[in-house]
């Protein structure tokens, strides 16, 4: 069970593996008002960095699993860096479905949602292991501006305009589903450059390394068009955020 390949490639050397940099996880850690011993589940859990440095700056304890076993040891390595692996844990495999066995406090899925086949089918599978007045967390991208055609949407890697909505659509969408949005942390555009921008000198150095692995046309095809796509479509039209939402 693994994420698809080019991702453990454009993504190898990320710490975070979405536009939050070290300081939103560090804001979002401390809006949530988080107290010593928090159980906090993370489904898609990547590199691990959100459960590792809340263990080391909140007191928290969790569980992160994510499919790719490349982020899954990277996770265990962070944990251990950091001097939380008493703390966390880190699991290989499919979110998915994945219900906790004990009920914890915080249950996330940050930038994931496909687990669930979207927002809400990934907010009814995160209840599920969430106590009563606990905290959901949902990461998301959303629209800053819609873009004016499909061609636009893709160029934002959505498959339309549809996939995502305004911010104020997104906020009102849990309303819908019964849930109150209780807090936000928004990504900037600082952070969206170091998501991005960090892959391209990663595939630039991975392909001097493999010249001819089966990829490396792939990879080269990619180097060459993202930095000016990314500036032409999603540095211009797409936002993203975490959202914390408790049950009405």
């Amino acid at each position: 069970m693994d994420i698809p390949r080019i991702f453990t490639i454009t993504e190898s050397a990320h710490r975070i593996h979405n536009p939050f940099t070290p300081e939103k996880y560090a804001t979002l850690g401390a809006v949530l008002r988080m107290e010593p011993g928090t159980r906090v589940l993370d489904l898609g859990s990547g590199s691990g960095e959100m459960l590792c440095t809340w263990a080391r700056d909140y007191g928290i304890t969790g569980l992160g699993i994510d499919m790719s076993p490349l982020f899954t040891e990277q996770a265990k390595r962070r944990a251990k860096e950091l001097g939380v692996s008493d703390r966390v844990t880190f699991m290989h495999g499919n979110a998915a479905g994945y219900v906790a066995s004990e009920k914890v406090d915080v249950a996330a899925c940050v930038g994931a949602t496909w687990i669930g086949g979207g927002v809400a089918g990934t907010v009814g599978l995160l209840a599920q292991s969430l106590r009563s007045g606990g905290i959901i967390l949902i990461g998301e991208p959303y629209w800053l501006r819609l873009p004016p055609t499909e061609d636009i949407a893709k160029g934002c890697h959505a498959r339309s305009v549809s996939d995502f909505l305004p911010l104020a659509g997104l906020l009102a969408s849990f309303g819908n589903l019964g849930y109150d949005v209780v807090e936000m942390v928004l990504a900037d555009r600082e952070g969206w450059d170091r998501y991005e921008a960090a892959k391209w000198l990663t595939m630039r150095r991975w392909l001097e390394a493999n010249p001819n692995d089966d990829m490396a046309g792939e990879v080269r095809a990619q180097l060459t068009s993202e930095p000016e796509r990314y500036a032409t479509y999603t540095r211009r039209y797409l936002g993203w955020g975490v959202f914390a939402l408790m049950a009405r």
